[in-house]
């Protein structure tokens, strides 16, 4: 029997902290979220592990250094309006909704997005609101955001996501090929776009009328 609060401190130390993650919150985050609630249960005793499982609609869930990078790249300090392109199975959503005030999360999958949808209100979330549409046309009707997370690769930054990010914002976006991508880093200053390469990713597909065709 795994012991899963053990699983994920231990996550969190050898995973995270030891990669160079300094985000206190993100770790405390990490700690809280149970990982394992939201992979299939013939998996959960691999949730805590360093690498990515499959989920339904052959989807992921990241790997949680990916995680844990992707998050504290945002800097959120508990005030943010977070858009994430690609609820998967909600762990991202959740770690987000510990550090955020609202979290808008868009997921192209129907299936995917009831499931995720029916965990995190389960687990007591009520900031979160998640919406079956194209992630690549983000979510105007509540733009601007402070922060923009993209869990899919695409070969080019959506340009509606950097249109919807407040100035001062940040948005983190895997972009390259269908096999690999570079994880990008942007931020909306007043002197224009600046981009920052955080490394090498594997992502799925970002699939939408700013992603990949089908």
């Amino acid at each position: 029997m795994v012991n899963f609060k053990k699983a994920r401190e231990r996550m969190v130390e050898t995973q995270i902290a030891a990669r160079g993650i300094h985000d206190e919150g993100v770790f405390e985050a990490m700690r809280k979220v149970p990982r394992h609630l939201f992979v299939d249960e013939a998996l959960r005793d691999q949730a805590y592990s360093d690498h990515p499982l499959p989920i339904a609609e052959k989807q992921t869930i990241s790997q949680p250094y990916i995680v844990a990078l992707m998050t504290e790249s945002l800097e959120l300090n508990g005030a943010e309006k977070v858009l994430e392109i690609g609820t998967g199975s909600g762990y991202q959503s959740a770690i987000l909704a510990e550090l955020a005030d609202r979290v808008f999360s868009i997921e192209r999958h129907p299936d995917l997005a009831y499931r995720a949808n029916s965990i995190l209100r389960k687990l007591g979330y009520q900031n979160i609101i998640v919406r079956v549409g194209d992630g690549s046309l983000g979510w105007p009707d509540d733009a601007p955001f402070d922060g923009i997370i993209v869990t899919a690769g695409t070969p080019k930054i959506p340009q509606p996501l950097i249109d919807q990010l407040n100035m001062g914002g940040r948005l983190v976006v895997p972009v390259g090929d269908r096999f690999g991508q570079d994880l990008i880093l942007v931020r909306r200053l007043a002197e224009g776009i600046k981009k920052t390469n955080l490394g090498g990713v594997r992502f799925v597909n970002l699939v939408g009328k700013w992603g990949w065709k089908e």
